[in-house]
C-alpha cells in the first residue's frame, strides 16, 4: 500500500477531479461518495481517495460520514445567507484595492480572463463560462495585492466557485465582469464599488431564480 508521501500527488489529482465534478454539477448535492466505489471508478487505491475526501471536507464541499464515505454538501439557506454577507464585504474590498493597485500586467491577465468568459458565454458553454467567471474573481484578489486577503480568498475559493456555478445568465455575468474590468483599468474606486455591489445583487437574484426562491 502506498504511504502518505507516495499518495500525495495522486490525492492532489483526485481533489481537483472530484472538485471539478462537484462544481460542474456532475455530482449532485447529497450524492454519496464511497471510498471503495471511487477507488474502483478512478483506478486508484483507497488511501488517496480518503485524503481527497478529507481535503474537500476542509474546503466545505463534502460532508464526511462515519467510516468510509461522504456526501456532496447541500448548502442550507443559513449557509448561503452567511456566505453572502461575508462575500459582500470581502469582494467590495478586493475590487476597491484592485482598482487602486492594478498593474498593466495584472490588467492584461484580467482582460484575458474576461475575453475567455465572454467567448464561452457566447458559445453557450456553461462549464467554461462559469469556470472563467470564478477565475475572474480570483484574479481580482491577486491584483488587490493584499496577502491576508489572498489567504482568506483561498479559504473561500471552493465555496466561491460553487456560487459561480449557480447562475444561468452567462452573457449577463460576463458583461458585468467586463464593466468591472474597465472600472479597475480606470482606477475608479467609487465606480468599481458601485458595480461590485450591483454584481453581487444580480448574482444573488440569479441564484434565487434558479432555485425558485
Amino acid at each position: 500500500m502506498a504511504n502518505s508521501a507516495d499518495s500525495a500527488p495522486e490525492s492532489d489529482r483526485l481533489i481537483g477531479h472530484l472538485r471539478d465534478q462537484i462544481l460542474d454539477g456532475e455530482r449532485a448535492p447529497g450524492s454519496r461518495l464511497v471510498e471503495r466505489e471511487l477507488a474502483e471508478e478512478l483506478g486508484v487505491s483507497r488511501v488517496p481517495v480518503r485524503e481527497a475526501l478529507k481535503a474537500l471536507a476542509a474546503e466545505g464541499l463534502v460532508t464526511l460520514r462515519p467510516r468510509t464515505w461522504a456526501v456532496v454538501r447541500e448548502f442550507t439557506a443559513q449557509d448561503i445567507a452567511e456566505f453572502t454577507e461575508v462575500r459582500e464585504a470581502f469582494e467590495t474590498l478586493a475590487f476597491r484595492l484592485a482598482a487602486q493597485r492594478r498593474t498593466e500586467e495584472g490588467l492584461a491577465r484580467l482582460r484575458a480572463v474576461v475575453d475567455r468568459e465572454l467567448a464561452a458565454a457566447r458559445a453557450g458553454d456553461g462549464v467554461r463560462a462559469r469556470r472563467a467567471a470564478a477565475d475572474f474573481h480570483e484574479c481580482i484578489i491577486e491584483i488587490a495585492g493584499n496577502g491576508m486577503l489572498g489567504e482568506i480568498g483561498q479559504l473561500m475559493g471552493s465555496r466561491m466557485r460553487w456560487f459561480m456555478s449557480q447562475h444561468d445568465d452567462l452573457l449577463g455575468t460576463a458583461g458585468q465582469h467586463a464593466e468591472l474590468c474597465e472600472a479597475v483599468a480606470a482606477q475608479d474606486r467609487e465606480e468599481v464599488a458601485r458595480l461590485a455591489s450591483a454584481h453581487l445583487r444580480a448574482s444573488e437574484e440569479q441564484r434565487r431564480s434558479r432555485h425558485g426562491l
